[in-house]
Parts: structure tokens; sequence; C-alpha cells
């Protein structure tokens, strides 16, 4: 049996970074995983997706678009296990990196699967069935979320699939239909189109991208259409169903039409991964409840990041691991999440912050909207990446930025300063005030500033 000041269940986004700061903090931390330091997003989510969109970036980019830099390219072909293969790499890199910052702030590294017989407690199995029991005054679960099925239509690892086996499978697909058309769904779309995969995508909701702003989503479908992706907004799925070549959908509403394909990758969401052991409390969607302090229902059980409902993004997950530690342990007073990015990254980019224009006018607030075109920008043409545009959402009576929207090349790079302007409460007037370097495409931000009042001076 060991001790420890908190033993973590889950060594994800929100787990590995809850030890590591708790570590930094002279604490004795373990944290008990039962596949790899990383979890989810480094193994099989956030890095390794980026890795397989980044190769479709530059097969598209030789592809369509070698003639207007001046380049001839004939013969050109890509190998499908090594497109797969660069993405394993890198995740396997960074997961080794994370076990390595473990030894550097001391943190106990425990493979298996925890269950939480009671506060205090946490019983790891590991992969021989060997059972261990460590005691922490502190627990924090940090076990996060799997994709959801489709009822009636369970994952079955060849035609029906979720996000994890999208990225690993061995043979490409001739045709692929996606189901939802949340940031999964059309980063995986744009994938497998942009090497010749026949994509079809299903989403019940008007828009793509349903989170993101009405005039974002309708412009990044606009794209993805003209590059071959078939998009059916307002349809829903009646029927599915495997069959001997594949699958077959049925759908209706905008659309209504027998869908067939190699594999349906099925993006309608997530579902918590809840440890064994000691009831918690739950919402009605089986997540965490947790109060201002992430304490859970049981006294020394604490919760962070998916574990505990939307939204589920990792820079979200790591955020509240750090408040919750050093609510913990160094006195601080936790705060809960209030304004964060979210980042689709096909391509063109989606990147936003704060309100949607059409949440802001649902709130019943007056504002002003900003908006200049990347094919305004210099640079943006300079690089041949003039598609999309920044947004700006400005209060009428203080000036403050309410809302942030970029469509366009690096929008998930651009959308940190807006970040940063809203929680500091920045008016349009300070970013008029910042001196952008010219030229870059960050400039956009300056002239949106700028368009908000009206006197938007490259366009």
């Amino acid at each position: 049996m060991a001790e420890y000041d908190m033993i973590v269940v889950g060594g994800g986004p929100a787990g590995y970074v809850a030890a590591i700061r708790a570590g930094q903090l002279g604490k004795k931390v373990a944290v008990v995983e039962m596949d790899r330091a990383g979890g989810t997003c480094l193994n099989w989510g956030c890095i390794p997706t980026k890795s397989l969109l980044k190769n479709a970036e530059v097969y598209q980019t030789i592809k369509h678009h070698a003639g207007d830099f001046g380049l001839k390219v004939e013969g050109l072909t890509y190998e499908w296990d090594k497109v797969i293969g660069r993405s394993r790499k890198v995740a396997d890199r960074l997961a080794g990196g994370i076990e390595m910052l473990f030894k550097k702030n001391k943190v106990d590294y425990l493979r298996g699967e925890a269950e939480i017989p009671q506060a205090g407690t946490v019983v790891v199995t590991a992969n021989d069935g060997k059972k261990t029991e460590h005691k922490a005054a502190k627990i924090l679960i940090a076990t996060g979320v799997v994709s959801r099925e489709m009822p009636g239509f369970p994952f079955n690892g060849k035609s029906v699939i979720g996000s994890r086996q999208a990225m690993v499978l061995e043979n490409q697909p001739k045709e692929i239909i996606i189901i939802g058309a949340g940031a999964i769904g059309i980063e995986f779309a744009y994938f497998f189109n942009a090497f010749g995969t026949k994509v079809t995508v299903v989403e019940m909701m008007p828009n793509i991208l349903p989170v993101e702003d009405t005039e974002v989503s309708q412009a990044l479908e606009k794209s993805l259409a003209k590059q071959g992706i078939k998009i059916l907004t307002e349809t829903k799925v009646d029927k599915a169903e495997t069959t001997n070549k594949g699958v077959c959908l049925t759908v209706s509403g905008k659309a209504n039409e027998v869908l067939e394909a190699d594999i349906a990758l099925v993006a309608i969401g997530v579902s918590p991964l809840m440890p064994k052991g000691v009831k918690l409390e739950t919402d009605a969607k089986g997540y965490l409840k947790t109060d201002d302090r992430y304490e859970t229902s049981v006294k020394g059980i604490y919760g962070a990041g998916d574990i505990i409902g939307p939204p589920w993004l990792a820079h979200v997950a790591s955020y509240e691991a750090v408040q919750c530690v050093e609510g913990m342990f160094a006195g601080a007073k936790p705060k809960k999440v209030s304004v964060f990015p979210g980042c689709t990254y096909c391509q063109p980019q989606v990147a936003s912050v704060g309100l949607t224009e059409r949440a802001a006018k649902e709130k019943g607030l007056k504002f002003k909207v900003g908006k200049f075109p990347f094919m305004a920008s210099g640079k943006a043409l300079a690089v041949g990446e003039s598609e999309g545009f920044v947004k700006l959402l400005v209060g009428e009576k203080h000036g403050e930025i309410l809302g942030a929207h970029i469509i366009g090349a690096d929008a998930t790079e651009m959308i940190a300063e807006l970040g940063l302007a809203i929680t500091m409460e920045a008016t349009y007037e300070e970013i008029i005030a910042t001196i952008h370097a010219h030229p870059t495409l960050s400039e956009a931000v300056h002239e949106a500033a700028h368009a908000s009042q009206g006197h938007a001076i490259h366009f």
C-alpha cells in the first residue's frame, strides 16, 4: 500500500496536468491510467488528428495549388500507411514526453484500471490482474469521455466506427458517411475527402458546426461543398444498418434518400466514462456534479475535465485541473470556466471565443459587428490563403469585445489574442491602439476592430 496527498484517476489533459501541478507544489502524487499517459486527446484525439489534417493540407496544396506557386508536380501519389503512421509516431513521442514529465515532478505513474471503493482509497488492477491498494487524502477523477454510439447502430470496428477507429484504418475507404457535423465530424470529412474518399455528412441541425456563429458555419459549408464534400443539413437518420458491402442509411428531412458507403463514422457526441466504486452524484446525462471547488458529492473526491460535462475541450480540462489543484493545495479560490476558445482544424480553419451573434441577440445586447475579409489582407494574398474573414462583436455602450469569430488560414493560432481581449475586458479602441505587425494575418483583427466603427483602413 502507498499513501499519497492526491491520486488522479485518468491521465489525459486534466489528469496529467493536475498531477504535474500538484507535484510542482511539493505534493506526493500518483496518476492511474489504463491506456497511456496523455489520454484520448494526445493518443487518440487532438494531437494525432492534427497530424492527419496536416498531411491532408499538404497533399491538397500540392495537388490543387502547386501551379499557383510556380511549381510543377507530376505523378503525385501518397502511401496511406505512412499517412496514418506519421500520426501514431507523433502521439507516441508526446506520450513519452509526459511520462518524462511525471519523473521530473516525482509523480508515480500507475498503469491499470482504477476503482474507488470509498473516499481516500483507490484500488488499481494491472493488466496482469494484480490488484494494489493506495491511500490518498484527496482523489481527483479525470476519466473523460468516450464516443457515443447511435442507438441501434453500435460500433463494430469495421463498417461502423468512432473517431478512434477512424484514425487507424488499415485501408482507405472509397466512400464514407459521417453522422454528425460537429468539430470531429467536420475534421474527418476534410481529411478523408482530401485523399479522394467520397464523403457525405449528415447533420440534424440547420448548420454544420452548430455551436459556431451561423455566418461562419454557412461560409465553411460552402467551402467544403466546393471541395467536393456532400453535406446534408436538417437531415436525420431514420434507419441505419450494416450490409455485406458496408452500411446503408435511410435519411429524411431536407434530404430524403438512401445512402450507402463502405463505412459510417458516428460523431454524434460523447458519453462519460465513470470509474467503478463509490456512488457519486451525477447530472441527468451521467456527468459528475461538482461544487465551486470541483469537489463531488463525496468529500475528498473531486472531478475535472470532460467527466464534469461540456465544453469537452482539452484546454478547458487543463484549466479546470490547475484551478482544482491550486484550490486544494495552494489556498487559491478556484475559478470555473467562463471564456474559452473553440477550434476546428479543417481547411479553412474555424476559431471562436465569446458570444455568437445569435447568442448576443438572444441576450438582448446592443452591439456592432466588425468584419474584415482575408481577401483584403496582403499577407493572406501573399501566402495564397485569401479565404475567410475575421468577425468581431463589439458592445455599443462600452466598446468591449463580446465575441470573436475567425474562418481562414491559421484561425486557430489567431484566436488567443481575442480570448485575452475578452478576459481583460479590452475595447475595440485598445485593439486599434495595439500595433499589429505588417504583413501578418493578425492584421485582420486590427482591421475588424476598425470596421466595427465604420472606418476600416484597407477595406
